[in-house]
């Protein structure tokens, strides 16, 4: 007679796909967050399924007025609701109603400037001139990630493919 004898045989099945279910890593949350002034809808579209096919879940689109009040209320309900990344599109240019930047900065906890310096490296290795000269900038926001792109098609799809990888280490290091 062991210890043992009283205790039930583990269902190995359960076990298997409890362990199974742990190894799965769950989806971070994105938020897409545009300016008015941009003809965005099929952007935003593409920008949705390539956060989609990098793991994120976009919980949603939010459009804004080029206003400094209204993109700072956009980010931060992001932030408040726990949003792992938002992606800001438009208003990083030079011109009178490119706003992003500033409405951006006074939000961040810490600017990570190297996102913002491989956006632009990328935009001039693809041609994308929006991306090459943008303003934009990158930094964390409590535990929330936020990268300002330019409007382009091109300057989405390649600053999808430089921010991906990145986000997903910078947001894995904010979950600890």
């Amino acid at each position: 007679m062991t210890f043992f004898d009283d205790v039930a045989e583990p269902d190995l099945a359960s076990l298997r796909a409890e362990e199974e279910a742990n190894l799965k890593p769950t989806p971070h949350r994105a938020l897409i967050v545009v300016v008015q002034d941009h003809e965005s809808e099929q952007n935003c579209k593409l920008l949705a399924e390539l956060l989609h096919e990098g793991g994120y879940h976009v919980g949603g689109l939010l459009e804004v007025e080029s206003k400094r009040s209204a993109i700072r209320q956009a980010i931060e309900t992001a932030v408040v609701g726990g949003v792992d990344l938002v992606l800001t599109v438009g208003g990083v240019g030079v011109g009178p109603r490119d706003k992003m930047p500033e409405a951006t900065r006074p939000l961040l906890d810490m600017e990570i400037r190297g996102i913002s310096q491989a956006i632009r490296a990328s935009g001039i290795a693809c041609g994308a001139l929006d991306a090459a000269t943008s303003r934009g900038i990158s930094g964390v926001s409590g535990s929330t990630l936020i990268v300002n792109l330019a409007s382009s098609r091109a300057a989405i799809r390649d600053g999808v493919a430089t921010v991906l990888p990145l986000s997903h280490y910078i947001v894995g290091q904010l979950q600890g």
